[in-house]
């Protein structure tokens, strides 16, 4: 009962310091909350929560804020996350749904997520080496010409235009396609590739190398890793609402999230995009970052997370919204990648 009523204290102690960014005393907390005990066992009830380390007072007033193993314990006793309301499930309906492909998806969730949660927002882009072959398209442009359509299961469209030393008849062309995506639908790149190496010998000698040729470019494009370790920034200008103190907090941050290596290891290796993961102050891995959280979530059609995306923002953050609104966002993307 105790331990209850002390956890009871700590989560109004939490919501009232988020909400006003002012120290909070024994007397408003009375006030403020039904805590349905007298005003003097609030009182022992932080002395106690003091004493453990879960509050502290930032100077001489009477006033207690939570440190991060308070927010720590706030996260990890919710027993809910705070649902979104009907003008935020709006917003992210209305923004994700016009996207028209995957560069406009992950731009469009960075601008949501930095203005739904007030933070900054990262995005990373699905990784190639997890995606899956959506689709194969072989097109006659003309001549001794074909453009060659990668489409993958994260939405990623590659294309080659492919010279070939002499015109193939449209028949060859549909056959080409039918046996390159009877070889690689649904597979890993790796696999794919692999599958790939032995189709020219299907064909008769005659129409071997172009086919060759065909593979050689599809190949090419599999292996292409330039968005492997792309990310994707938005709602920097929200640091200003950390206050004071620029040079000593919040230029250094700038100066962390320029650095996408720094980016990917904040976001960690999301496994699943049912997987929630918050970081709090000192278990933020950059010294820069010490007073900020991190909440991370992975997103990805099925249930294997492509990549990953959250928002970093000051540790008095609204944790039961952001959450939700990280959580909402990458099951929404999941959704738009699910259907192509």
């Amino acid at each position: 009962m105790v331990e209850d009523r002390k956890l009871a204290v700590l989560r109004a102690i939490v919501e009232d310091y988020v909400s006003t960014q002012e120290p909070v005393g024994s007397k408003a907390l009375v006030e403020r909350h039904r805590l349905g005990v007298s005003p003097a066992t609030v009182r022992n009830d932080m002395a106690a929560l003091e004493d453990e380390g879960f509050i502290t007072q930032p100077h001489t007033s009477a006033g207690r804020i939570p440190t991060d193993k308070g927010y720590r314990l706030f996260v990890d006793r919710l027993s809910q996350v705070k649902p979104l309301s009907a003008a935020e499930k709006r917003a992210i309906t209305s923004l994700l749904e016009g996207a028209i492909d995957l560069d406009d998806v992950v731009q469009r969730s960075v601008r949501l997520l930095a203005q739904l949660t007030r933070q900054v927002a990262i995005v990373q882009y699905p990784t190639l080496s997890r995606s899956t072959v959506r689709h194969v398209e072989v097109v006659t442009l003309g001549g001794h010409r074909l453009l060659l359509v990668l489409i993958l299961s994260t939405g990623r469209v590659e294309q080659r235009v492919v010279e070939l030393p002499e015109p193939i008849s449209d028949e060859t062309v549909a056959d080409i396609r039918t046996r390159m995506n009877r070889a690689t639908l649904g597979q890993k790149l790796t696999d794919a590739t692999e599958r790939l190496v032995s189709l020219p010998d299907e064909f008769e000698p005659g129409s071997r190398a172009p086919v060759a040729l065909l593979v050689a470019a599809l190949v090419e494009a599999m292996s292409d890793h330039r968005s492997d370790e792309r990310v994707v920034v938005g709602g920097t200008a929200n640091l200003a609402r950390f206050g004071e103190g620029f040079d000593a907090s919040i230029k250094p941050m700038l100066e962390a999230l320029e650095e996408h290596v720094v980016l990917l290891k904040l976001l960690g290796e999301a496994t699943t995009p049912s997987t929630l993961t918050v970081r709090i102050g000192h278990e933020v891995p950059y010294q820069e970052l010490s007073t900020t959280s991190v909440v991370a979530t992975g997103y990805g059609p099925g249930e294997e997370a492509l990549a990953t995306l959250g928002i970093v923002g000051p540790t008095r953050m609204d944790y039961p919204g952001t959450m939700a609104t990280v959580r909402a966002v990458a099951r929404y993307v999941s959704k738009i990648l699910d259907e192509g």
